[in-house]
């Protein structure tokens, strides 16, 4: 019994899994309706593991699950963004202010070194690059915090955060502005200001949502 219990476990975390990587590269996109017939059929497996899967995406807010209509891919509104990203800004800058109290020289260095490759991104323009290495230097950050807590939280939040691609950096003069506000951080950090580094992380976070509120704007105008 025990080794069928495992098996049956490890299939639906895999359905799971590949549910979610197709939900953030869009390939459901947003308010997409699971087809748990079709999908079944197309991963050799039974409806079961399946549903499984989808409560433990619905569990993360990926997926919505609609009484007599079924599930699908969750949509997320401007006020979702309104709701999370003070969230974030909150919980993000207690990790910027544990990390700058418990950051060793080396760890320190480290940022510094992925804040370098920010500067380089941004003096080139390469808007992709910096947003891979602006995701590094939070990770860095939240790592650096040693609370697994914080880190689960974020990391919940910033799953539901993918479903949406738009990102603030092709804003019109917010690359420039991330960057300063990157500036501050890491000048707090070297300072040894846990007060200051959470103060800067909280503003970077607000500063991301209002230059995203701008896109929406724009796109809707």
């Amino acid at each position: 019994m025990i080794p069928s219990r495992i098996a049956q476990t490890a299939l639906y975390q895999e359905v799971a899994e590949r549910l979610r990587q197709r939900i953030f590269a869009h390939e459901l996109p947003p308010g997409t309706w699971i087809d748990e017939q079709a999908l079944a059929v197309d991963y050799g497996i039974s409806r079961t593991p399946l549903r499984e899967a989808l409560k433990v995406l619905a569990s993360e807010g990926l997926v919505t699950l609609k009484p007599r209509r079924g599930c699908y891919v969750t949509e997320i509104s401007e006020k979702d963004l309104d709701d999370i990203f003070p969230l974030m800004a909150m919980l993000e800058g207690r990790c910027a202010f544990e990390a700058t109290s418990k950051a060793q020289p080396e760890d320190v260095a480290k940022l510094e070194a992925i804040h370098a490759e920010l500067e380089r991104f941004a003096q080139n323009n390469q808007i992709e690059r910096f947003f891979e290495a602006n995701q590094e230097f939070h990770l860095h950050i939240q790592g650096l915090s040693g609370n697994r807590w914080l880190l689960q939280v974020i990391q919940d939040l910033r799953k539901v955060l993918k479903l949406t691609r738009l990102h603030s950096l092709t804003v019109e003069g917010r690359l420039q502005q991330s960057l300063a506000e990157h500036r501050a951080i890491m000048a707090a950090i070297k300072a040894r200001d846990p007060k200051a580094a959470e103060k800067a992380m909280q503003t970077h976070l607000q500063a991301g949502r209002e230059a995203l509120a701008k896109m929406h704007t724009s796109r809707a105008a």
